[in-house]
């Protein structure tokens, strides 16, 4: 994996991150891995198994790989009975040809793309599907580009810290990339805003002046922005983003 530092932030707020991390609407999930019947999926990068319990909830069989120790702690104590494998997008632990999809949500843009492709390859049956997801928060609503902003100008965050350019192709091994985008929203409360935007890599690898300036900007945000002041809960909008193509 590429950003080793990033990368490799989330495992010290593995708790936090399954409480506040979004998690991915069933219609995009199904169109990620597919439009198939529900078959074999290795969630790679699986964290602490956000989609992994998505994948479960719609009837697939979930095989998550992940290897921050700290994350797979967190997935086994929310998804009881599913124990993540140890493995990278560059070595995954699964047979040649023994699944139907390999899904990536919040964790194609650390790989090492050319051998990542490549072991995607290895472990897909012909006609599988690789897929990357990203949630991003949605732009075009008016305080959630003031959030955005706010990261970016104290800790250096990756704007929406999501797609970035997308996905133009998955490699020689694999058809045309094709794009879908979904809708959905979580519920916060300013507590919940500050504990999301504390999971985020740009945060845990800040200093920690710059974490506590970040969080009272969540805060005064909260307090302040004429969509948000007074509300004791409030929906935070994204774009559920998913790029898709067939093993040939």
């Amino acid at each position: 994996m590429v950003e080793h530092t990033h990368a490799r932030s989330f495992g010290t707020a593995a708790s936090a991150y399954d409480r506040y991390r979004p998690g991915y609407p069933a219609p995009a999930v199904e169109w990620a891995a597919g439009d198939h019947p529900p078959g074999r999926v290795v969630d790679l990068g699986a964290g602490t198994g956000i989609l992994t319990r998505v994948l479960l909830e719609l009837g697939y069989t979930a095989v998550p790989v992940e290897p921050d120790e700290e994350m797979r702690a967190q997935l086994a104590l929310a998804t009881p009975g599913t124990t993540a494998l140890v493995g990278t997008a560059e070595d995954v632990p699964v047979a040649d040809g023994s699944v139907d999809a390999v899904l990536s949500a919040q964790a194609y843009h650390w790989f090492d793309r050319e051998p990542a492709h490549a072991e995607a390859a290895r472990v897909l049956r012909p006609g599988g599907t690789l897929a990357a997801i990203w949630n991003d928060r949605d732009p075009t609503v008016a305080w959630t580009a003031t959030l955005t902003a706010i990261a970016e100008e104290i800790v250096g965050g990756w704007g929406l810290g999501g797609t970035q350019d997308g996905v133009d192709s998955f490699g020689v091994e694999f058809g045309p990339v094709e794009r879908a985008e979904f809708r959905h929203s979580t519920w916060h409360t300013p507590d919940s805003l500050v504990a999301l935007m504390a999971t985020r890599s740009y945060y845990l690898t800040a200093a920690p002046d710059d974490q506590r300036a970040m969080d009272a900007a969540v805060r005064e945000l909260a307090a302040s922005h004429p969509d948000l002041a007074g509300r004791d809960r409030f929906e935070l909008p994204y774009r559920t983003s998913c790029y898709r193509a067939r093993r040939r």
